[in-house]
């Protein structure tokens, strides 16, 4: 079954920020030397030097410099090992690089420290969602939306219901997913996976429709694209294909979406 390659949804809470399924052309990644020059001399208080060191692995970690990331997380850790804010977000880095054992330990003791942080929940339910183990991440994710005190529970929503889609469960996704446009209207990366739910249920003209409207609104990224490229396909409108193909080739040639339109993997 083809898989919706779904975009990091799990933000992180110092920053805000999301990889996100568009991009609008706004708000550019730290330079090194602006991160640098962020760096104040170190207080005394463990605590508080954790946590600049946390902020400091998040900034890395969304200019996706793991290598540093990682030692920022660490040093964190090393001075105050009680964060639960630094093994969460050092977990998030840990899968990036492909140490998946290492990141559900991090995530694992993050939850341990702090049990009812949902943005810590959140993270971990997308960490699960991503390796698989959807039925595990589910739970963690529900935590997560009933939490009065998360400020941005349609997070939570948008990634129950991608784990619904991996899943195969269309109209348990397209519940979860609507509630979090309730929240958030026109989110991009909600309504891309409404399209994905309508392209995957046949309803193509009306997935058509979506998409064409989402590109209006916003830059489209490699999933997004080869979502149109698929539609398109099926629709039998070989030149929207090709001007959607050639888009992904120029604009994401080394995305693993890129990939599957070489091969010619269409579903």
């Amino acid at each position: 079954m083809r898989k919706l390659a779904w975009v990091l949804v799990a933000l992180l809470s110092v920053s805000g920020c999301s990889s996100g399924l568009f991009s609008s052309g706004s708000g550019q990644k730290p330079a090194e030397e602006e991160v640098d020059s962020r760096r104040p001399t170190p207080p005394r208080d463990n605590r508080t030097r954790a946590k600049l060191h946390t902020d400091l692995g998040s900034l890395y970690l969304q200019s996706k410099n793991y290598s540093v990331a990682l030692e920022e997380l660490t040093m964190a850790i090393v001075v105050d090992p009680d964060y639960a804010k630094a093994h969460g977000t050092r977990g998030l880095v840990l899968y990036h690089i492909g140490e998946m054992q290492l990141a559900d330990r991090d995530f694992q003791r993050a939850l341990t420290l702090d049990p009812n942080d949902p943005e810590l929940q959140n993270n971990y339910g997308w960490y699960l969602c991503q390796i698989g183990r959807e039925k595990e991440a589910i739970p963690i994710l529900q935590r997560a939306m009933k939490n009065r005190l998360y400020e941005t529970p349609e997070r939570a929503y948008l990634n129950a219901g991608a784990c619904y889609i991996k899943l195969g469960d269309l109209d348990n996704a397209q519940g979860l997913i609507e509630h979090s446009l309730r929240i958030v209207p026109d989110n991009p990366q909600a309504l891309l996976q409404l399209a994905d739910i309508n392209y995957q249920r046949g309803n193509l003209d009306l997935a058509s429709r979506q998409l064409a409207d989402l590109i209006r609104k916003a830059k489209p990224n490699a999933e997004a694209l080869w979502l149109m490229v698929r539609v398109e396909r099926k629709l039998g409108d070989r030149l929207a294909e090709a001007r959607y193909a050639a888009q992904l080739k120029r604009n994401f040639p080394l995305s693993p979406e890129a990939h599957e339109l070489l091969k010619g993997n269409f579903e």
